[in-house]
């Protein structure tokens, strides 16, 4: 792969880069997502560019928080902290909350499409569309495809 390890200057292809919320019930973020983090950043799949959690109290109150102070050890995760996530930014994360809510925030690079990304853009393509298919709606799909092999199998 031609593009960036974790904390290495970008040497080739820019992979594209996104940013997810991922709400928590309660005041901490759930330590079991920190090992999976630390796992596809040493394999290479993403290089952490930014994180942030954002906490909203049960009254609605709204408080940022570094992820030294999210009561959970990300020593972990190999990242940088390029201040990608503005005040405006987490100020729409936060207005979206459900009360008494943690969120982590990320950005991260997509190092394993690196390679695809910078022959698009050599070739003059650009993105134009980008969008996700709630897992609930791939997982009927699957359970669909799945039923006739099943029904099949039991006669």
């Amino acid at each position: 792969m031609t593009g960036a390890g974790p904390g290495d200057p970008v040497v080739g292809p820019l992979g594209p880069v996104e940013w997810v919320a991922i709400e928590f019930d309660g005041d901490r973020l759930a330590p079991a997502v920190v090992g999976p983090l630390a796992e596809l950043v040493d394999a290479g799949t993403v290089r952490l560019l930014d994180a942030a959690v954002v906490h909203k109290d049960a009254g609605g109150a709204v408080r940022g928080a570094e992820l030294t102070e999210a009561g959970v050890d990300f020593d972990a995760v190999d990242g940088d902290v390029l201040e990608l996530l503005s005040d405006d930014d987490l100020d729409g994360i936060a207005a979206e909350l459900t009360p008494g809510s943690t969120t982590l925030v990320l950005v991260w690079e997509s190092l394993w499409a690196s390679r695809f990304a910078g022959a698009v853009r050599a070739a003059s393509g650009r993105l134009i569309a980008h969008d996700r298919i709630p897992v609930e709606q791939v997982q009927r799909a699957l359970a669909a495809l799945d039923a006739p092999a099943t029904a099949e199998a039991a006669r």
